[in-house]
This record gives C-alpha cells, sequence and structure tokens, in this order.
C-alpha cells in the first residue's frame, strides 16, 4: 500500500503538499488558537509539516496518518529537525479507515476529502475521531469563478462543473452539516503558484536525471501540457482553504 511514484516525483521539494505557504501554515495555527498539549490527528498528513510545525510553535501533540512511505520518512525527519520527534508520530496506513485510540482537540484533513468522497463523508470521518466541543479542519478547493468550458474545467482536475462547490457553496454546505465555520485561511494566486510551478521544476529535474524510466512518456506529456492548463484555467479559476469548523 503506498502512492505511485509519480507523486512523489511531483512534489520532491515540496514540504507542504497543497497551496498553502508556510507563513499561511503559520497563520492558520495562530488563528485557531492553538495551545501546547492541544492533541492534533492529521489525516492524509503528507510530509507531517502541519504537525513538526504546530509542535514546534505550539507545543501540540499529534498523530499524522498517510499512505505513501516516501512522504511518512520525509515527516519523521522533519519532526526530528524541528525537535518535536517525541510529540507527534507518523502512521503508514490508509486514513479512510484510521480512528485515534483516544478522541482529539482538533481533526483534520486538509486537502484531501477524496477519502471520504467528498467533504460530508470526510467530515463523518472525522467526527470519529473528535472529542465533543473539538474542532475539525477541512482543506477543499473551490470555484472562484465559473468555469466557461468542459475543457476549464478538467484543467482544474475535476471531472464535472458540480464537482466543486463554490465559497458561498461551501460554507452552505458546513451549515447543512450542522457545523458552525469559526475561522478560515485561504490560498492566493502566489501560494498556488508556489504549489503547482513548483511540481514542474521537479519534473524536468528528474526527466533530466531518468530519460529512459517507465514514466518519463508520462511525465514529459504532463511537463509539456501543465504550465498552459494552468495559467490559463487553473491560477483564476480555482480556490482553496483550510476551514475551522466546529459542531453546534
Amino acid at each position: 500500500m503506498d502512492l505511485p511514484r509519480s507523486f512523489t516525483i511531483r512534489e520532491h521539494s515540496h514540504r507542504i503538499l497543497d497551496p498553502f505557504t508556510s507563513e499561511k501554515l503559520a497563520m492558520l495555527g495562530a488563528a485557531i488558537g492553538l495551545r501546547p498539549g492541544t492533541s492534533v490527528l492529521d489525516l492524509c498528513c503528507g510530509k507531517g509539516e502541519m504537525l513538526a510545525t504546530w509542535a514546534r510553535d505550539h507545543g501540540i501533540t499529534g498523530t499524522g496518518v498517510d499512505i505513501s512511505t516516501v512522504f511518512l520518512t520525509a515527516a519523521r525527519k522533519r519532526a526530528a529537525e524541528l525537535g518535536g520527534a517525541d510529540q507527534v508520530t507518523f502512521v503508514h496506513g490508509d486514513a479512510a479507515e484510521y480512528v485515534a485510540a483516544e478522541r482529539v482537540d482538533v481533526a483534520a484533513c486538509v486537502g484531501a476529502t477524496w477519502i471520504g468522497q467528498g467533504v460530508a463523508g470526510t467530515v463523518a470521518l472525522l467526527e470519529r475521531s473528535l472529542r465533543p466541543g473539538g474542532m475539525l479542519l477541512i482543506g477543499e478547493p473551490f470555484w472562484r469563478a465559473e468555469p466557461p468550458s468542459q475543457e476549464a474545467v478538467e484543467a482544474c482536475h475535476v471531472r464535472t462543473r458540480e464537482a466543486l462547490e463554490t465559497l458561498p457553496g461551501l460554507v452552505a454546505l458546513f451549515d447543512r452539516l450542522g457545523y458552525d465555520l469559526v475561522e478560515m485561511v485561504l490560498a492566493d494566486e502566489d501560494s498556488w503558484d508556489r504549489y503547482v510551478a513548483a511540481q514542474w521544476l521537479n519534473i524536468r529535474t528528474w526527466l533530466d536525471a531518468n530519460p529512459g524510466d517507465e514514466l518519463a512518456p508520462e511525465l514529459r506529456a504532463e511537463l509539456s501540457r501543465e504550465p498552459l492548463r494552468y495559467t490559463t484555467f487553473q491560477r483564476r479559476l480555482l480556490g482553496w482553504g483550510v476551514f475551522a469548523l466546529m459542531k453546534r
């Protein structure tokens, strides 16, 4: 059980595997009022940057779960570098099946709501590990503007216009699920650039070093296609944010 190699190649240089900068990640931790001893569960934790930096900056404890052995190795190394290896634990496994042994103060899935087949299902997954009165963190893309065509929709890596909500649509969905939206931190075009454009250099560097690899044709085609799709459609149409929710 692991991620396809293409993911680890594409995000080789990334510490944060979504359209957040380190500044926005720090802003989120401050915004939700983390305190020493706050327990955090992060499903699909990637390279663990959220838990590792929040352990250093706020004294949280936490568990991260991810399917990628490559990302988890990086997460453990990062936590050790920042002095939080005794505060956070990283578990290899299917996040869709994980329930914390003890309920936590903050349960998060930041940018991977496919584990619950969408926002509603992911909220239900996180609820299984959240203490009464705790906080959920959901990271999710949304339409900033109406996509003009099916080509535009697919350039944003979804199949249909209905696959994503608008920002007001997301807020309304949280309300229907019985949650108050109590904070949010949104990506901007610059933070999208740092996430997406950095992938192009990762791919090109890998292609130069591995021209005969079986993945080379696929990644060569991606590098030829994605910069134009991103600059034409995704950069202006697709938003992303982390939303803090509390049950009513």
